[in-house]
């Protein structure tokens, strides 16, 4: 090897140290300490007991399905809400800088104050929801209590405040596409339909793939949402696998919660690396 190629080698140092120090020594730590029962101090080697436990024990295992259902519901409604409302956002209105503005403002909130407020909004009694409901005859549901609603409720909430940088990405999406493609669309005589399935879908691809890349990975990965609208209440409503781990941890079983993260890690990759692959393959440039 020549010096030029050992010179240029030397580069590489700095990032590889990096990812070896904060991704891949943290991660086989992780896979080994969740092969054991331990605390600050010792450790017992235990095998796999703490996988069999999280996957046996209904209150653990309950939470990778809602893990699921919460990040590809989320995933897909933040899909399809963004990308209408981006149409009409890129559409010929004249308070669309404003509708804009305002779409983007649930972004700029924290989670935790959304989920406090949308606490206080959905309480069964004292709730503005109900409340309103309760003006037109309609009784309201326990948003938060009711074990078959809590989970749809929370993801309702995440929607609502991601689907705003979902429409963001979406806007740069359509307004980047060339005129030409509308002006062909007019001459041959295409409908409005028609031309946003032929030609803007085809050609904001991209934006889609990356809003559900980003939204689904999210979605796997959400708590302090969850934490600050129900602790993963009722019972184990709306437990996922973030909100276990951290329960664990916090009742002091720190081998079982590490196995849940070594989990939701093999979740996320099993899902992401395989969907990223497969969207890039169906990707059309403009």
């Amino acid at each position: 090897m020549n010096k030029k190629k050992i010179y240029s080698l030397w580069f590489l140092v700095p990032a590889v140290a990096i990812f070896v120090i904060f991704f891949i020594i943290p991660m086989v730590t992780s896979l080994f300490f969740s092969l054991t029962v331990w605390d600050l101090k010792s450790f017992t080697f235990c095998g796999f007991d703490n996988y069999k436990t999280f996957f046996s024990e209904r209150s653990l295992s309950i939470s990778v399905r809602n893990t699921l259902i919460y990040a590809f519901l989320t995933s897909g409604l933040k899909v399809i809400i963004a990308f209408f409302i981006a149409l009409f956002l890129t559409s010929k209105i004249k308070t669309k800088d404003f509708l804009r503005s305002l779409v983007f403002f649930p972004n700029l909130v924290s989670a935790v104050a959304i989920g406090i407020i949308f606490k206080a909004l959905m309480h069964p009694s004292k709730g503005l929801f109900n409340t309103l409901l309760a003006t037109i005859g309609i009784s309201g549901p326990n948003w938060l209590g009711d074990t078959s609603l809590a989970l749809f409720s929370v993801i309702a909430v995440d929607v609502w405040k991601g689907v705003s940088i979902s429409t963001v990405i979406f806007i740069a999406g359509i307004t980047s596409i060339d005129s030409s493609y509308y002006e062909a669309a007019s001459i041959d005589g295409a409908t409005r339909w028609q031309t946003i399935r032929n030609i803007v879908m085809p050609l904001v691809r991209s934006s889609t793939n990356t809003i559900i890349t980003l939204s689904l990975i999210g979605g796997l990965r959400c708590f302090d949402l969850i934490w600050a609208m129900t602790k993963g209440g009722p019972g184990f409503a709306t437990d996922v696998l973030a909100s276990v781990v951290y329960k664990q941890y916090a009742a002091g079983f720190f081998g079982l919660s590490t196995a849940g993260n070594v989990i939701m890690f093999v979740v996320i990759a099993i899902i992401a690396f395989p969907l990223q692959k497969f969207l890039n393959s169906r990707e059309v440039y403009n």
